[in-house]
C-alpha cells in the first residue's frame, strides 16, 4: 500500500465528514466540499480520523501484471488521501496564493467578482473570478487569491499569472510572491 495512504487524516474540531458509498462530503467553518472516490479505494471514518484503504478486488478486476496493477491502485490510494487531506484543510483553514506585479504602470484592482489588470497592454484585462474564490488587492501591485478548494485557487492564480508571465531580461510581469525569476544577461555586440 502507498506510504502516503497509510497516514490517517485527523479531523479538526468543527469539521463534519459524511461518507455515503463513494461520495464524500466535508463541511467546516469555511464551507463545504464534495468529491467522488474511485471505486478501487474506500474511505473510512473512525475515532476522529479518516483512513484511505485500497480494495483488493482492484487487483483482480483489471488485466495486466499483478505488481503493475497493485502499484497503480496503491498510487490511487495515495492520491485520494492527499485530495481528502486538502479538502479537510480547505474547509477548516482555507488556501491562499499571493501574486505581485513587477513593471512600470502594472496595476491590479478587484471590483466585486471581477479583477481588472493593467499589464502593459493597450487595454486593461478584465478577468471573471469563479464562485467560491475571493480575490483581494491590498495594494495596486499585489493580488491575493483565497478559497477553500486548493485546485481552484491554484488554477485561478495560474490564469492571472498567464496574463503577463515574467520575462527573463528585466523580470517584468506577474509572478508568485515566492517565485524567483532568473534574469538573463543581455546580448553583447
Amino acid at each position: 500500500m502507498s506510504r502516503v495512504a497509510k497516514n490517517p487524516i485527523t479531523i479538526p474540531g468543527g469539521v463534519e465528514v459524511n461518507i455515503a458509498g463513494q461520495a464524500l462530503t466535508i463541511k467546516g467553518p469555511k464551507g463545504q466540499l464534495e468529491c467522488l472516490v474511485h471505486h478501487y479505494v474506500s474511505v473510512e471514518k473512525a475515532d476522529g480520523e479518516i483512513r484511505v484503504i485500497y480494495k483488493p478486488e482492484g487487483e483482480k478486476s483489471t488485466s495486466g501484471s499483478k505488481n503493475a496493477i497493485k502499484t497503480q491502485v496503491s498510487a490511487l490510494a495515495g492520491t485520494t488521501r492527499a485530495l481528502v487531506n486538502n479538502m479537510v484543510m480547505g474547509v477548516s483553514e482555507g488556501f491562499t496564493k499571493s501574486l505581485k506585479l513587477v513593471g512600470v504602470g502594472y496595476r491590479a484592482q478587484a471590483q466585486g467578482s471581477k479583477l481588472n489588470i493593467s499589464a502593459g497592454f493597450s487595454h486593461p484585462v478584465v478577468m471573471e473570478v469563479p464562485a467560491g474564490i475571493s480575490v483581494e488587492t491590498p495594494s495596486q501591485t499585489e493580488i491575493v487569491v483565497k478559497g477553500i478548494d486548493k485546485q481552484l485557487v491554484g488554477q485561478v492564480a495560474a490564469n492571472i499569472r498567464a496574463v503577463r508571465p515574467p520575462e527573463p531580461y528585466k523580470g517584468k510581469g506577474i509572478r508568485y510572491t515566492d517565485e524567483h525569476v532568473v534574469i538573463k544577461e543581455t546580448k553583447k555586440k
